[in-house]
């Protein structure tokens, strides 16, 4: 119990010694970036309004997206595309837990909706 207490202590020694000589090789490394980080951009990201993952506003310094026109597809169209590829991907699962090789896992489905 003895030795096992002295390797523990030794180990976090260790530990702290190195953080220690980490700290200090690191800390001008900090000091020249803050000084090189271009103050312009983070005074426009600082004056916009924050939410969780995103911001209400495009930053002043951005090229907005170009406008698309998106043809509207009716609801029930997306839903049976959506289930007759859940039906696709359901048989090759099937399929591959009746036969299982290699070449029916890696083998490509025929969902239209797949990449």
């Amino acid at each position: 119990m003895e030795m096992f207490l002295m390797a523990v202590c030794l180990a976090f020694f260790g530990v702290a010694v190195s953080a220690m000589a980490f700290g200090a090789a690191t800390s001008g490394v900090r000091e020249q970036q803050a000084a090189t980080l271009g103050t312009e951009v983070d005074k426009a990201l600082a004056s916009m309004p924050e939410r969780f993952f995103a911001r209400d506003t495009a930053p002043a310094f951005s090229v907005p997206p170009p406008v698309v026109n998106v043809p509207t597809v009716p609801l029930e169209v997306l839903l049976a595309q959506i289930e007759r590829h859940v039906r696709l991907e359901q048989a090759a699962a099937e399929s591959f837990l009746l036969d299982p090789t290699v070449e029916s896992l890696h083998g490509r489905t025929t969902s239209p909706l797949v990449h």
